[in-house]
C-alpha cells in the first residue's frame, strides 16, 4: 500500500511541477527568460533552444537582451522570436536582440486567465485520474487477498488525502497567477 501512495504522491507532485513549468511560459507583462524557453532556433540545421545559443538578461521589467555567442545567427534568432505567438518584435542590432514586452491590454489579460484557468483545470484532472489509478491498485490488492478491507479503507482515505492537498495547492497556484496577471 506504502508504494501506491508514494507512487500517487510523486506523480500529483510532478502535475504540480508541470503546470508551474507551463505558468512560467506565460506573458504576463513583465519580462523573463523563461518566455524564451520553447522558442527553438534553427542553428546549422540543428533545432536549438535560444537559452543554448546566447544569455538572456533582463534589463527592466518589460525588456529581454538576447546575446548571441555566436554573432553570425541573430537573424535566425530574431526570425524564430518573429515565427513564434509572443506577438513581440525584436530589435536587432547585429550583435544583440532587444525584446520589449510591452504591457497586455485588459482583454489580453482576460484571455490569458481564462487559458491558465483552463491550465489548472487539466492539471487537477490529471491529479484526479491519478487517484483513479491509485485506487484502482488497492482495491486490486484486496481483491488479490495482499492487503484487507480495513487497509484497502484506510489506504483510499490517504490517497484522497493526498488529491485533496494537490488540488488545493492547484488552486492556490492559480488564484496566484491570476492576481499577477490581472493586476495593472
Amino acid at each position: 500500500m506504502n508504494e501506491v501512495l508514494k507512487d500517487a504522491e510523486s506523480r500529483m507532485k510532478k502535475a504540480v511541477d508541470i503546470l508551474l513549468s507551463e505558468y512560467s511560459q506565460i506573458n504576463a507583462g513583465r519580462a523573463t527568460p523563461n518566455l524564451l524557453d520553447k522558442i527553438i532556433v534553427d542553428y546549422y540545421g540543428t533545432q536549438t533552444k535560444i537559452a543554448q545559443l546566447a544569455s538572456i538578461c533582463v534589463v527592466q521589467s518589460s525588456t529581454l537582451v538576447i546575446q548571441p555567442f555566436d554573432a553570425s545567427i541573430c537573424q535566425n534568432i530574431v526570425k524564430a522570436i518573429n515565427s513564434s505567438d509572443l506577438g513581440v518584435n525584436p530589435q536587432n542590432d547585429g550583435k544583440t536582440i532587444r525584446v520589449n514586452f510591452p504591457p497586455p491590454t485588459e482583454e489580453r489579460r482576460l484571455k490569458i486567465a481564462k487559458e491558465i484557468s483552463k491550465i489548472s483545470e487539466d492539471t487537477k484532472i490529471s491529479i484526479r485520474n491519478i487517484r483513479r489509478d491509485a485506487m484502482d491498485k488497492l482495491k486490486k490488492l484486496n481483491k488479490d487477498s495482499v492487503i484487507t478491507q480495513d487497509v484497502l479503507n484506510k489506504g483510499s482515505s490517504k490517497v484522497q488525502d493526498l488529491t485533496d492537498k494537490y488540488v488545493k495547492e492547484v488552486d492556490g497556484v492559480l488564484k496566484g497567477k491570476q492576481q499577477e496577471i490581472l493586476k495593472v
